[in-house]
Order: C-alpha cells, then structure tokens, then sequence
C-alpha cells in the first residue's frame, strides 16, 4: 500500500543580507506549497541570509533565535515541516545551519559537516568568493525528520558531495533526502547526477533546493527538483526567479506541481 505523502522544494531569490526581507519571501513559499498538501519543504543553503561570507557573521542566528518565530507559527499554522538555511553560532564556533521547524513547535538543527569552495570560473563579477573554512566550522548536529510517518534526513551542499552521507542517511532510516544547496550553472550536471544516483542507489525521494537569483557574486543553476526513489524527476522549477515545487504521491503514483511568485 503506497503511503500519501508531499514532499516540496522552494526556491528563494534572496535579498543580501536583509533577514527581514528573506523572512517574508519564505512566508509566501510557505503559503504556496501549502496550497499544493506540502508536508515538508526545503530551502536553499543559507536562504535566510543569502550566500553572504563576509555578512554571515554579523548576522549569525542562535539556536533560538526570535527570527525563526514568524516562521515556526507559519509551520504550525499549515501543518507544514521548515527546513530554513542560516548561518547559526554556538557558543563560540559558527556553522552552516539548517534549522527544522516542526508543526508541533519543535525546532531541530543540522550543522553542515564539510566546507566548500568554488574555483576561479565560478565568478560572475570578477570575484571569488574565499572558502566556506575562512568563516565556518564544520558540524556534527545531524537529526532526523520525522513528518507524517515519514523520515528524512538533512544535507546542506557540499555535504552532498561525499557518497557516504547519503548512504549514512539511508542506513539511519531515512526514505527522503532532503538536499538544502546552493548550486552554480558549471556544477549544476554533476552535483545533480550525484542526487540522481543517491535516489535510485538507496531508494531515497531526493529534494534538491536551490536559489533562482544570484547570491554573494555567483550566478545560481536553479531548477530545483524532487526526484522519486528510482531516480525519476518527478518536478523542476525553471533556472530563474523565486518558487515552490511539490511533488505529492497517491494510489495513483506521483504528482508534481510547480508554483513561481508573481504568477
């Protein structure tokens, strides 16, 4: 018996930096993948926050921060699980966090656990950003989520990159992978491939969210997308601009719906 779930990505274009700002774009992705059954939606790496290295820790969030409260009431209100990307501090080390926001009020955290960098032709403006390491440390927090007799677990980009996480994922239970990522258009077939792979080689739904918009001078890839546990896409957003995709299964198989803002 095929058990009823919806699974969704959101696809931000952030404002740098204005938390405010990225907050009420959240809101109205929520809103959106509301309307389409979304039990859990993902978003970008450091969505809260924009891409920003040098703004990130001026602007790091604590494990309770009063930020997150417009965000875990939209949670609860749509009976919807978060998964919201910021850069978090605690105590005295800052991590690359994903902060999941459970209907019940719960907020868990995940920590990236390995630091990326992009090389030279990566710009869009002439300049680099430096290595994630320059600014962060690499985390251990590493929960499960648990949504509608689902169980997830959470990846923040290059994470990804390492066949093992997955595969630790896979062996903790998880049925969904939930892949919070910032992805630029020169790496866009391979880090995909990658998540294409991991569905099919461990039966895993894989829920890629990226930005539509570019963030900390590079170009983003977009198209976020869920693929099913055999690997199929089963849902993309287009390359640019801010939307949800959800992709919801019934007796009858798979479903996907795309929603783009200002449509």
């Amino acid at each position: 018996m095929t058990r009823a779930r919806s699974i969704g990505v959101a696809q931000t274009v952030p404002v740098p930096g204005d938390v405010e700002a990225n907050v009420a774009q959240h809101l109205r992705l929520v809103g959106a993948a509301a309307r389409e059954g979304a039990q859990v939606l993902v978003f970008p790496e450091m969505s809260l926050t924009g891409y920003e290295l040098e703004l990130a820790c001026g602007l790091a969030f604590t494990r309770d921060d009063a930020r997150l409260a417009t965000l875990a009431e939209a949670a609860q209100a749509c009976s919807m699980t978060l998964v919201v990307g910021a850069p978090v501090r605690i105590e005295s080390r800052l991590h690359v966090g994903a902060f999941i926001l459970s209907p019940g009020g719960k907020v868990g955290l995940y920590t990236k656990q390995r630091m990326g960098a992009f090389s030279d032709a990566a710009s869009c403006d002439g300049v680099v950003p430096p290595p994630e390491a320059n600014f962060f440390q690499p985390g251990e927090l590493n929960p499960l989520v648990r949504f509608g007799g689902n169980t997830a677990a959470v990846a923040v980009c290059a994470d990804t990159g390492r066949p093992s996480h997955a595969e630790a994922a896979a062996r903790r239970g998880a049925e969904i992978y939930l892949a919070s990522m910032f992805v630029i258009p020169s790496e866009f077939e391979r880090e995909t491939a990658n998540l294409r792979e991991y569905a099919a080689r461990h039966s895993m739904v894989v829920a890629f969210a990226n930005y539509g918009g570019p963030s900390g001078g590079l170009a983003s890839a977009g198209r976020s997308a869920v693929w099913s546990e055999r690997g199929e896409l089963l849902v993309q957003l287009p390359r640019a601009g801010a939307g949800a995709a959800v992709a919801s299964e019934s007796e009858s198989g798979w479903r996907g719906k795309t929603i783009m803002l200002g449509e």
